[in-house]
């Protein structure tokens, strides 16, 4: 006998069940998609704070523009216009460690902080920058390629989650890391919308391991309307011809 099985969901005939709920009794019309959202990710129902905070973390990164993940899920479909889900995985699969889905490895590094005796808090924050420098790698979370004065979205993802009333451990985490930052490179670095995605989320207990799921679930949407667009009022032949001629083909070193 297989003893495998899933807790998250199960239909028979007539009926459709979601983690203990009738999909059709219980959920449909009763709850946002954001509480059916939490509801089927964390097999409870979420808290008022787990709503608001997560609601606005969707709003924050569903949309930046021209980004990488939108350009290739419009030149996707430029390709195969009949293949609009093709279109849409395109772009999700660029949602990774440089665009977008840093949250999640931020969050690791904020939980390494946390994690710490209150006193050595300070000094852990700087050990994680110093090893991030000293192997060349991009801590997560600092630096954006067009708000390298502040990214705007940062301090209104930690003002909602403040409001909530949230313990405050993670937003203190960035804060020494943000102080660290700037001791050990001599510089300060912006702090990106990925570091405050991971402070929202985790104060309000969000898993780190799903966090990036939240993302790439509203980048999901952020691409649907770009797709539309691109159905509409095309605009994937111009980006491809502007490719060509910012990378022209030369037969020499």
């Amino acid at each position: 006998m297989n003893a495998k099985h899933t807790r998250i969901a199960g239909a028979t005939v007539d009926r459709i069940e979601v983690r203990g709920r009738d999909l059709v009794a219980d959920l449909i019309g009763k709850v946002s998609f954001t509480q059916m959202f939490l509801f089927h990710l964390l097999g409870r129902e979420a808290s008022t704070a787990q709503v608001a905070v997560t609601d606005a973390v969707l709003v924050a990164i569903m949309e930046h523009g021209l980004v990488p993940s939108a350009v290739a899920a419009r030149l996707t479909l430029l390709g195969a216009p009949e293949s609009l889900q093709g279109a849409v995985a395109a772009g999700l699969l660029g949602v990774g460690d440089r665009f977008a889905g840093t949250a999640s490895a931020c969050a690791e590094v904020l939980g390494s902080i946390v994690t710490a005796p209150e006193a050595e808090r300070a000094s852990r924050a700087a050990a994680v920058v110093e090893s991030f420098r000293r192997e060349r790698r991009l801590l997560p979370g600092f630096g954006h390629p067009t708000h390298r004065s502040g990214d705007p979205r940062v301090p209104r993802l930690i003002e909602i989650a403040r409001a909530q009333g949230v313990p405050g451990r993670y937003i203190e985490a960035l804060r020494l890391l943000e102080a660290a930052v700037k001791e050990v490179l001599g510089r300060p670095l912006p702090t990106n919308v990925s570091a405050a995605i991971a402070v929202a989320l985790r104060e309000v207990e969000i898993p780190p391991e799903a966090i990036r799921g939240v993302v790439l679930t509203a980048r999901c949407a952020g691409l649907a309307g770009h797709l539309l667009e691109e159905m509409r009022e095309p605009s994937a032949n111009e980006m491809w011809q502007a490719a060509e001629r910012a990378v022209p083909y030369r037969n020499t070193d």
